[in-house]
């Protein structure tokens, strides 16, 4: 049986992404992305509720959304959810829900400029990732 998972998000950069490297050299960034929606509730009143999501960026697309991202950019992100779990320094036991990101696309203009004597890198696509390049 087929099965897909698949995520496409449009929303704000909650926090400035924050690029490590795996054993092997690979980079990875990581940001919070804040998606809003606003609604009527039953008694009439508009609400707005904010979900928030981290985003994790590999290679190419890391090195690019670490150069050209910040807190408060507009941004659409496209990939799948995974879950990871592991131990905390406390022994407890935790489990995350990330956003593997195979394609981020800046929205806001200022994004989208190269500094003085900058080119914009190429959008890197989908690459697997091996299980020893993980840096958790």
């Amino acid at each position: 049986m087929v099965s897909l998972n698949k995520i496409m998000l449009i929303g704000n950069v909650g926090t400035d992404p924050e690029m490590r490297f795996t054993p092997s050299g690979n980079p990875v960034t990581s940001f919070r992305l804040a998606t809003s929606r606003v609604y009527t509730a039953s008694d009439g009143e508009r609400k707005q509720e904010t979900e928030w999501f981290t985003v994790v960026a590999w290679k190419k697309q890391a090195e690019s959304c670490n150069q050209f991202l910040t807190k408060g950019q507009r941004v659409y992100v496209e990939g799948s959810l995974r879950t990871r779990a592991w131990e905390g320094r406390d022994g407890q036991k935790r489990v995350t829900a990330e956003v593997i990101a195979n394609r981020v696309i800046f929205l806001d203009k200022q994004a989208l400029a190269p500094l003085p004597g900058e080119e914009v890198p190429a959008e890197a696509g989908e690459e697997e990732v091996a299980p020893e390049d993980l840096p958790f």
